[in-house]
């Protein structure tokens, strides 16, 4: 028996790898020259262009390993129905169920591992990808720093710090604007609880304006609304609002706790905090779902079978899976329900055709 699982089991990994390295292919001639010319017209260095591709690598691998698992599997399996080897080992005795195991254990595998990658390297590279991006090659301000909830921006004249930033607005909470002379010596202080972006430019809504003369406070004024002029650009906001790849479970869980003892609905991050646990343990629903698929059709299936099928089951997995996350980020859905939903579903499609296949 041991054996037989090394054999199936260096089998899947064969043309796991094959399919593995396929997709990566793939992924990435479509996002270069989805990007290319965006990137030769800010005039970036081919070697800028280079880090930024292999900062995106890891990413690339953890999303399509879902669907190189699958396709894999029924890869694997096809190729042995159609040798016979299949049908000799189920001869001797051997049962689907010990036949599937090398494949299933080595999914789950899998799927520990892109939750770890998720957790420990998907945040910095995804930190690393956006200032190489943003600074290196679009030619953008290093300005401002790229942190979740504790946003700083200096320019002449002025130094602003803002609590929180959210996106949709644009909106800035929490807001403490310096505006200093030579440097260092503080000439005016504003504190907002909130500032909102228009055509006008930047407006802070009860903001607190206090004036200094010789390092100390001459006058105050409190105001409704007080423009405030800002160099500030909303695409330099908008990258700031996709915060939440380049954080951690942990860390997430902790700015949602932020965002609810602020006052404000974390349900959208909650959503996207349950996804990362989910969405690793894609590859081991797909290795589950394609094993019964493999088997049902037989000697009669083939490499293009097999390649179409897991195609068309990957990219369901995907659509159900965005429709549903969606559901739960604008609290139709609770969160964990939304995150698990998409995994429940095609694991039930897979123990219903599992139990359905003729041992």
């Amino acid at each position: 028996m041991r054996i037989l699982t090394r054999y199936v089991a260096k089998a899947f990994l064969k043309m796991l790898m094959l399919c593995q390295g396929a997709f990566i292919t793939i992924y990435l001639v479509v996002d270069f020259m989805e990007k290319i010319a965006r990137f030769t017209k800010s005039g970036a260095h081919w070697y800028h262009i280079v880090l930024f591709f292999i900062a995106k690598a890891p990413e690339i691998v953890s999303e399509t390993a879902p669907l190189a698992v699958l396709m894999a599997t029924l890869l694997t399996l096809g190729t042995l129905s159609m040798s016979s080897e299949l049908t000799a080992m189920r001869s001797c005795g051997v049962g689907l169920a010990r036949i599937s195991a090398p494949i299933l254990a080595i999914a789950l595998l899998i799927s520990i591992l892109s939750l770890l990658i998720g957790e420990l390297i998907l945040p910095r590279s995804y930190a690393e990808r956006t200032y190489i991006q943003e600074v290196l090659i679009e030619k953008k301000s290093p300005s401002m720093y790229f942190r979740q909830h504790n946003i700083w921006h200096r320019e002449e004249g002025s130094i602003l710090r803002a609590s929180l930033f959210d996106p949709q607005g644009p909106s800035l909470k929490g807001i403490t604007l310096w505006e200093v002379r030579d440097g260092t010596e503080p000439i005016r202080r504003t504190d907002a609880a909130s500032g909102t972006l228009d055509e006008r430019g930047w407006v802070f809504k009860d903001a607190m304006v206090r004036e200094f003369r010789a390092g100390e406070v001459s006058s105050t004024r409190k105001f409704g609304r007080l423009a405030v002029r800002l160099a500030l650009k909303p695409a330099d906001l908008k990258v700031l609002g996709k915060h939440s790849d380049g954080m951690t479970i942990a860390e997430l869980s902790r700015y949602c706790e932020k965002l609810k003892s602020g006052g404000y609905d974390p349900t959208r991050y909650l959503a996207q905090m349950h996804s990362r646990f989910s969405l690793p343990f894609g590859s081991a629903i797909m290795a589950f779902l394609g094993i019964p698929f493999a088997l049902r059709s037989g000697r009669s299936s083939g490499i293009a079978f097999g390649i179409g099928l897991s195609l068309g089951i990957g990219f369901l997995y995907v659509m159900v899976n965005s429709v549903i996350i969606s559901f739960g980020q604008v609290g139709l859905l609770p969160p964990v329900v939304a995150a698990w939903a998409t995994n429940f579903i095609f694991l039930l499609v897979g123990i219903w055709l599992s139990l359905t296949v003729d041992n």
